[in-house]
């Protein structure tokens, strides 16, 4: 059974309308997915505080609302890898999905607790000069996830492959 070939002529959906063709399964696997990123990102950088991490210093007033958002992302991005019905085998790839969840983790983490900054920049330098490029870290992983979860929905229709 194959997907049926887009023509020329088929207009495209945009995202918003794709998404919502997506089955439940995907939409629980997307919030499964958002969850375990917002606990993997917050623990070690302590915005949920814990007994294992420290933080030297506190927290910006963006940490959470870009946690929060880029989190929901990662979860959108992983959730097109999941199939849309049993047997069907999605398509592999994409690193900016990857790449966006990973700059969340030096956007929103301490800059003096990072111990590669720290190594790279000092106390000091780290301080001065990491501190203030982490919004910018921000940004950067919200745009990378945005254009990962953009091409992959646009991509899951645009060119079918027949399944095996």
């Amino acid at each position: 059974m194959s997907t049926p070939v887009l023509s020329p002529t088929t207009p495209r959906r945009s995202v918003a309308e794709e998404l919502r063709t997506w089955p439940a399964r995907r939409w629980w696997f997307a919030l499964a997915t958002a969850l375990v990123t917002v606990v993997v990102i917050a623990v070690p950088t302590v915005l949920i505080p814990n007994p294992w991490f420290n933080r030297d210093v506190p927290m910006t007033s963006w940490a959470w609302p870009v946690l929060i958002v880029t989190s929901l992302l990662a979860g959108l991005v992983a959730a097109t890898y999941v199939a849309r019905k049993d047997g069907e085998d999605p398509d592999r790839g994409g690193k900016l999905g990857a790449a966006g969840a990973f700059l969340t983790f030096f956007a929103v983490g301490c800059p003096v607790c990072n111990k590669l900054v720290l190594l790279a920049l000092g106390y000091t330098g780290a301080l001065q000069f990491f501190g203030p490029v982490q919004p910018f870290l921000a940004a950067g992983s919200v745009l990378l996830l945005t254009a990962a979860l953009v091409m992959r929905v646009r991509r899951e229709r645009s060119c079918p492959v027949p399944a095996r």
